[in-house]
């Protein structure tokens, strides 16, 4: 801030950014929206503006960038992408009805957490804005997406904490300042954050900013009400929209309690291990892109959540694959109710927005074509046989009454802005008839106008025409400028011509801008009136939409199982594992045109054979079967169909993988120390449901510590009490022999075919273990020399005939000294090997000394060639 006497303008401007120290100020300053100091140099270098500087008082200047209020749709979700918080400021009166500074005030404080401009948003994405309340024993944690109105609420330890981050991703988290250190402790620095006072962050506060906002007596009828961590969360959040004059929220008409044994328990290892959302690689694809034929974006969210989020009772899982066969086999409904689906849009988020007075006239007639939509919707589900899409369409509301308003208040095609008029039908106001009756005569008008005065005059070429400066006029040329009447009062002089106006005219123009703001004040007060009556549709509509993302998921998952030859899957109560002939649902898609992929069976249950010990080279496949085995579990209870020809699936209610390396290096982790954790995790929260995936623990370390831990390991969750099902994929063939003391253990190898010494991947799971781990017939495939190769298997031949010895006597491991030698021939160069098949035909005994002169030369020419 300059030290001299500052103008008043920008003594208003500093007043208003006190308010607001964080946030990047946009200062409206009659038609530009203006960034100053600071404010202006993050704003030039995040929009590419230009900076320019401003005088504030005496000998100072101060940076300046701005850009034309009418592009903050442009700008602002720029700002809200890099990461800003932005204060948006008004003018609050207009400014020919003062003489002083103009009153201004901030109307709105956008975050990435809060913002619901289309611009910002992904279509197939929630944006949420969760809170954090650290108490004592546990977290409560909970999430609101302010353009859906969707409100969670839950509570627990770390662990469950950071699998709800993982899994829903905020934009942005908010907590008590005092526990910066303890939230990124736990949860990193890879979140968009934003300390609070810690006196918000009490029980009493955050339980009445809530009984208010929902005017209810208590919580219970939520079922969050013996939750108290998670209800200081959640009127942490009720609290933040206030003070960021968020102050319509009726669509927020519920909060819902996420329970743990509602869902599978999917670690933030896992989720990422299996790339159910997201690619681990850039180039990757993800389960959902497999599963995803949704035709809206509330389906696409709420497919998300289903893959991130698999059920665990046996009943509405069902129910999900019940209806999901009913539209595999009803292919003619299923094409009709997706194309119903993708002529109602975003029904979710475009509720949200006329609840908050944001929706534009076309947006409200869109929704009555959705309304309309959900009629046939409706009637299509009620016609069915099948006794869960007659409970669906029993439960779908067309909302008749509002869908007549609006059909009798807006004509089919209104323009998006209200202000440019002819959005109301005819006959809704009578005097808003009549008004536009006289606006819309005036063409007629003015043609009597010209057409009487140019018989008046004698002036032929009259014209009448329109400015901004000077309303209606009457133009003359030179050539008849001797010809106008006395009365006529001249305003302008061109180069050709002269411009005039009358009296006539003037009280036209007055009776025409009277109609116009007359038209506009009647259509915004119908217009407004119309959203009014739509906000007590809010719930109903809501509903609507929960119902249609649902019919939305399942039907994708339908046109998934047709397009990829999926089957439906038993589920039951049992602790039985048994798929035929599993794929990964992912793999078999990106596979080259023309190659199948290698189906494999698994079996696991708790009694006889609760963990399978699964052998073979690198590249052979074992990690594909552990994944596809935990995909096929995930999409069964999700509620779709499976790449397998059956499958018979106990209900699980965890997955865990330890799968792949994935190195923090960034927090000074190394690959063997994530390894470790991940695996510490799943050790302390096995169960016997749990399906866990391990795939080469203890690789990161030395090979003997490796085997060692694998071993442990294995004799631990071996002998657990839960006994979960387990796979267990290693190139440690020495954990074969596990199985020989360990009665519940299996060995399985990934089978190899050795051809000419070279290695053929089969990808078949098949019963027994592997002795060998084939890494230098994979070091060969992927080009290492030739030179190399050899002198590894020399290696390797030497540590294998003197493997007992060094075991019995702890000898130390000599290894002979290399011996390279020049080579006449490098076997595995073609070039080479047409040289060796040339020798190999010359018959000596009856070449000519020319001949042998010319073959030689023909040789030399090969090698030159190979230089």
């Amino acid at each position: 801030m300059a030290a001299t006497v500052e103008t008043p303008l920008m003594k208003q401007y500093y007043g208003i950014k006190k308010q607001h120290p964080d946030a990047l100020l946009l200062f409206r300053m009659g038609d530009f929206y203006e960034t100053f100091g600071e404010d202006a140099i993050k704003t030039a270098g995040i929009l590419g503006i230009t900076l320019t500087k401003r005088g504030n008082g005496a000998a100072s200047f101060i940076e300046l960038a701005g850009f034309p209020h009418h592009s903050l749709d442009l700008y602002l979700p720029k700002l809200i992408s890099a990461g800003q918080r932005v204060a948006i400021c008004e003018q609050l009166e207009d400014p020919k009805a003062t003489k002083n500074i103009v009153k201004r005030g901030v109307i709105e404080l956008v975050t990435p957490g809060t913002s619901i401009n289309e611009r910002v948003l992904e279509h197939d994405t929630n944006n949420y804005l969760a809170a954090l309340h650290f108490d004592k024993e546990d977290i409560g944690i909970s999430l609101l997406d302010l353009s859906t109105g969707e409100f969670l609420v839950t509570e627990g330890d770390q662990s469950h904490i950071n699998k709800i981050l993982e899994s829903f991703n905020p934009a942005e988290i908010i907590f008590a300042k005092p526990k910066t250190s303890e939230f990124e402790s736990a949860f990193g620095d890879k979140y968009y954050t934003f300390p609070l006072e810690e006196w918000l962050f009490t029980l009493d506060y955050a339980y009445s900013k809530l009984i208010n906002h929902f005017q209810t007596i208590n919580l219970k009828g939520f079922g969050v009400e013996e939750m108290p961590s998670g209800i200081v969360a959640a009127g942490v959040i009720i609290h933040y929209l206030n003070e960021n004059k968020h102050a319509r929220l009726q669509h927020i008409s519920k909060i819902s309690r996420l329970e743990q044994d509602k869902y599978i328990w999917l670690d933030r290892f896992t989720t990422r291990n299996l790339e159910l959302v997201e690619p681990i690689q850039e180039k990757g694809t993800p389960l959902y892109n497999i599963l995803n034929f949704t035709r809206s974006p509330m389906g696409a969210r709420l497919l998300k959540k289903w893959i991130l989020l698999p059920l665990r009772d046996y009943k509405p899982i069902q129910e999900r694959i019940n209806i999901t066969e009913y539209f595999v086999n009803e292919t003619g409904i299923a094409a009709e109710l997706q194309g119903l689906l993708s002529q109602i849009g975003d029904l979710e988020r475009l509720i949200t927005r006329i609840s908050l007075l944001r929706a534009n006239p076309r947006e409200i007639v869109h929704l009555k074509k959705s309304l309309g939509c959900i009629a046939e919707i409706r009637d299509l589900c009620q016609k069915s046989e099948d006794a869960n899409m007659q409970k669906l369409g029993d439960q779908l509301n067309p909302c008749t009454s509002i869908y007549k308003q609006i059909d009798k208040t807006l004509i089919e095609d209104p323009p998006v802005q209200l202000q440019k008029g002819g959005a109301i039908a005819k006959g809704v106001s009578a005097e808003l008839d009549e008004w536009k009756e006289l606006s819309g005569s005036g063409k007629d008008y003015l043609v009597n106008i010209q057409r009487k005065e140019a018989e008046r005059t004698g002036i032929s070429s009259l014209k009448i025409a329109y400015n901004g400066v000077f309303g209606y006029y009457l133009e003359v040329t030179h050539t008849h400028k001797n010809k106008v009447p006395p009365e006529w009062i001249r305003k302008q002089t061109l180069v050709n011509a002269e411009r005039y106006i009358t009296e006539e005219l003037k009280d036209y123009e007055e009776k025409i801008l009277k109609a116009e703001g007359k038209i506009q004040e009647l259509e915004k007060t119908i217009f407004d009136d119309l959203i009014l009556a739509i906000t007590e549709f809010v719930v109903p509509i809501q509903l609507n939409a929960n119902l249609l993302a649902r019919m939305d998921c399942l039907l994708s998952f339908a046109e998934a199982a047709r397009k990829n030859n999926y089957t439906k899957p038993e589920i039951n109560q049992s602790l039985i594992l048994d798929i035929k002939d599993g794929r990964h649902p992912v793999i078999e898609k990106n596979l080259p045109p023309g190659e199948e992929y290698i189906p494999n069976d698994v079996y696991l249950d708790n009694d006889t054979q609760q963990m399978i010990i699964l052998t073979g080279p690198n590249m052979s496949g074992k990690s594909a079967i552990l994944r596809q085995t935990a995909l096929i579990v995930l999409m069964a209870q999700a509620g779709s169909f499976v790449p397998a020809s059956k499958a018979q699936i106990g209900l699980v209610d965890k997955i865990f993988t330890r799968v792949g390396a994935s190195d923090n290096l960034s927090v000074g982790e190394s690959t063997f120390m994530v390894e470790m954790t991940e695996t510490a995790n799943i050790l302390n929260n096995i169960s016997k449901q749990s399906l866990i995936l391990l795939d080469e623990i203890g690789r990161g370390t030395s090979t003997y510590d490796g085997i060692s831990i694998a071993w442990a390991i294995t004799e631990y969750i071996h002998g657990h009490p839960a006994r979960p099902k387990t796979l267990f994929a290693t190139h440690y063939h020495e954990l074969n022999e596990i199985a020989e003391k360990n009665h519940r253990i299996r060995n399985f190898h990934v089978s190899i075919r050795e051809v000419q010494n070279k290695v053929i991947f089969l990808r078949k799971l098949v019963p027994g273990g592997s002795e060998h781990s084939f890494g230098i017939h994979v070091a060969q495939m992927a080009g290492i020399p030739a030179d190399v190769v050899a002198r590894a298997n020399e290696i390797l031949s030497h540590l294998e005939s003197n493997r007992k010895d060094i075991e019995n006597n702890g000898n130390r491991i000599e290894i002979p000294q290399p011996n390279f030698q020049l080579k006449l021939f490098d076997y595995t160069d073609s070039v080479s090997e047409r040289l060796k098949e040339e020798l190999q035909k010359i018959d000596i005994n009856t070449l000519t000394p020319v001949e042998a002169m010319l073959k030689l030369n023909q040789l030399k020419s090969y090698l030159k060639k190979k230089g």
